[in-house]
Formats: C-alpha cells, sequence, structure tokens
C-alpha cells in the first residue's frame, strides 16, 4: 500500500474541510501534505486523523497546516437543537465551557438559553 492511499482518509478530510492552497506529494516513502486550514478546530480536526492513522508520532508523513483566522477557535453555525453546552461540548469536550462562547458572542446573544437555527457564533479560543 502507498503512503497516500495509506493517509486518502486525511486527505479526504482536507477537502471535505475545504483546506486552501492544499498540496500532496510523495518523496521516498514520506507523504508531504501542506495547506491552510480555515480555523484551528479544522487543523486540530487533521491532526486528529493523522494520529488515527499513522498513530501519535507518524514517520511516514510531513504535515504543514496553517490557520487562515487565529482569532477565534472556530465559526459554529447554530443548527436546530443545538445549545451552548452541546456546542461547548463538541468543540472543547466539556458543556460547562459554554459560557465562554456567551461571552464571546454577546453582541447577538442576551441569554444563554436562547439561541437561534442560524446564527454563527464564535467559538473562541480557550485561556
Amino acid at each position: 500500500m502507498s503512503v497516500k492511499a495509506k493517509y486518502q482518509g486525511v486527505l479526504d478530510l482536507g477537502q471535505e474541510l475545504n483546506i486552501q492552497n492544499g498540496n500532496v506529494e510523495e518523496v521516498d516513502g514520506i507523504l508531504k501534505v501542506s495547506g491552510t486550514a480555515g480555523t484551528q478546530y479544522e487543523k486540530n480536526l487533521m491532526w486528529d486523523k493523522i494520529k488515527e492513522v499513522g498513530g501519535e508520532l507518524p514517520q511516514d508523513i510531513e504535515a504543514d497546516i496553517k490557520v487562515a483566522d487565529e482569532t477565534v477557535f472556530h465559526r459554529h453555525m447554530v443548527a436546530s437543537g443545538d445549545t451552548l453546552g452541546k456546542i461547548a461540548k463538541k468543540y472543547y469536550g466539556k458543556a460547562g465551557e459554554y459560557h465562554a462562547i456567551f461571552k464571546a458572542n454577546g453582541d447577538i446573544l442576551d441569554n444563554p438559553d436562547v439561541i437561534h437555527p442560524g446564527q454563527e457564533l464564535v467559538i473562541p479560543h480557550l485561556s
């Protein structure tokens, strides 16, 4: 199996996330991947996928993934059934971090229990 075939799931995820300026080449058995993710969250997803395929310290891939918007961790489009707690759980692993999202979106949110489908929320970096 070629290294490119081994990491095809990573390449597919890059397409799904619309990684910009992407470049993929195989050199001497090492897959060299580069590109720009929209946010840190998307970059983290790419690294998680690389580790899922190649292990914690993969030796057969080199990835240079930059981030286009470093001012936020991610931007989330509210869907039906979302709550700030569910959103916090998705991005931070802890529902209790919802307050950080509420605070970062004070310009559009008045109540942490009231969000609406279609709102775009800033998901801030946790300090």
